[in-house]
């Protein structure tokens, strides 16, 4: 069987077959895919899409907004409880407990996940490729192998900007069959990727690369045409333009009307207008002129203060009103009022799906009970759950390739097995044991009221299963142990004695 990976085709080559199942509808583009015509100059053809243009912009976005402060603060919170790094262990463990395959191929694909762990430098760069990821919406990887040996597996994988790679979905040229009614059935596609340095519009310098050579994760938030693959920071674009916005104009605010000014009315008679201008004039500079002491130079100079929109207001008045009055201008109401920005700060944070509670920098860390959790903090512990099996997608991906280069498996063994591998994040010990412990001493309280029923209204097996939630493994697993550590009918008789 022949297994076609980075462009290359291990095995023997087999005979094209026609596919039996047909569709009259494309394949779903879940993935930000760019439909292309086949043919022609990729660079021109490519260029025309405007989705490519504003995706690029858009990643640039995501990461600027990723330098607000209170966006990085939320940021921190999510990759924080998705990543928890140890200096022993790896954050993401495999587990192959569900797959059907010996014990030798099992340990063969753990040590395989060991080495793609440490191309990806994953113990001490977990943190950074979890962060760019969800920042940008869509992770890239670059997987590189010896194309002298293939066998030898991945040598190397490099990460690729997001702004300068594309995936292209073109038409195959081949004939498809028809119904009565002329409707075409099983169109085939090619898939591949396109790469250029001066960005994801692809000029002449634009490279084809298979698809195979590339592992691709998103975010799987998608546009309304889904054309473009959309960042979690995405629906937080208005509210940090709110929270900017009303910040600024705090400031600007404050700073203009903080402080008290006057208001001179100059008397300026029955004086021509130029006259007029020119008194006003020399009244301000006659008032506006202050005597400074300057400590460097020990000399004394005259410090001329220019009328600012800060200072104070001198306007003319014609003869026949009032005569020079001064007056004064109050300062600016309730400037020390923060509850619109705080608002938006707020808002900004239940738009990125972290508890609003993690804003207060006062707020104590409650250790409590199971029971004792906000609601907020039990929608983001799943939210950060739902990231987790997004993410563990960049596994899988490189995971296949490595495990088909190196011949552990096969391509139909891994689309058997592919479903049934899990990973485990690490979890904060300290809270993981709280929680573990709470659920035992619950358990075993509940244990205590329902033994009298036992052998009456509820069998051993029943307890077992539905009260301490044990599994098959775990029961057989403890009635070894039990029967193991059980002393003999000798060693009880000799300790009577």
């Amino acid at each position: 069987m022949a297994i076609n990976l980075f462009g290359f085709q291990i095995g023997r080559p087999e005979e094209e077959t026609p596919q039996s199942v047909q569709s009259f509808a494309p394949p779903t583009n879940d993935d930000g895919t760019m439909e292309a015509t086949e043919g022609g100059f990729y660079g021109s053809v490519l260029d025309l899409n405007e989705d490519t243009k504003n995706e690029a912009a858009l990643i640039s976005r995501y990461r600027e907004m990723a330098q607000q402060p209170e966006c990085q603060r939320a940021l921190d919170d999510i990759v924080n409880e998705a990543i928890v790094s140890s200096e022993t262990e790896l954050p993401v463990s495999i587990v192959l407990d569900n797959i059907e395959q010996p014990e030798e191929v099992k340990t063969l694909i753990r040590e395989e996940y060991a080495t793609v762990m440490k191309l990806l430098k994953f113990n001490t760069k977990a943190y950074d490729i979890f962060n760019s990821w969800y920042v940008d919406g869509r992770l890239y990887y670059h997987l590189m192998i010896d194309t002298k040996n293939t066998k030898a597996g991945i040598q190397e994988v490099r990460q690729v900007d997001p702004r300068k790679i594309k995936k292209v979905r073109t038409q195959k040229k081949s004939k498809a069959s028809a119904n009565a009614q002329g409707n075409v059935f099983n169109q085939e596609y090619n898939e591949y990727y396109m790469y250029s340095k001066n960005g994801i519009a692809p000029g002449n310098d634009a490279v084809k690369i298979a698809p195979d050579a590339i592992a691709y994760i998103h975010s799987g938030i998608l546009n309304q045409n889904n054309s473009i693959i959309l960042s979690h920071l995405h629906k937080a674009i208005k509210p940090l333009n709110q929270l900017r916005m009303l910040e600024d104009a705090t400031v600007i605010y404050r700073l203009a009307r903080a402080p008290e000014r006057r208001i001179f009315y100059i008397d300026v008679g029955n004086l021509p207008k130029g006259k007029a201008e020119q008194y006003l004039r020399d009244m301000m500079a006659k008032h506006k002129n202050k005597l400074v002491y300057d400590a460097n130079t020990g000399e004394v100079k005259d410090d001329r203060k220019f009328m600012t929109m800060l200072e104070d207001y001198w306007l003319p008045r014609r003869e026949g009103g009032r005569g020079t009055e001064i007056t004064t201008l109050p300062s600016g109401q309730n400037l020390g009022e923060l509850d619109d920005v705080l608002y938006f700060r707020k808002k900004l944070y239940e738009s990125l799906n972290v508890p609003s509670t993690r804003l207060e920098s006062e707020a104590q860390f409650n250790m409590g009970r199971a029971n004792e959790i906000t609601r907020d903090e039990l929608k983001f512990s799943k939210f950060i759950n739902r990231l987790r099996n997004r993410f563990s997608e960049l596994f899988n991906i490189i995971l296949e390739k490595q495990l088909l280069l190196k011949g552990v498996i096969t391509k139909a063994e891994w689309l058997e097995m592919k479903d049934s591998i899990n990973y485990d994040f690490m979890e904060d010990n300290y809270f993981a044991e709280l929680k573990e412990g709470e659920v035992l001493r619950e358990r075993l309280s509940l244990l205590r009221d329902v033994d009298e029923y036992t052998g009456k209204y509820y069998s051993t097996e029943w307890i077992r299963t539905e009260v301490l939630k044990q599994s098959e493994d775990d029961i057989k697993q403890i009635d070894k142990q039990i029967e193991a550590e059980a002393p003999e009918e000798g060693e009880e008789e000799d300790e009577d004695f």
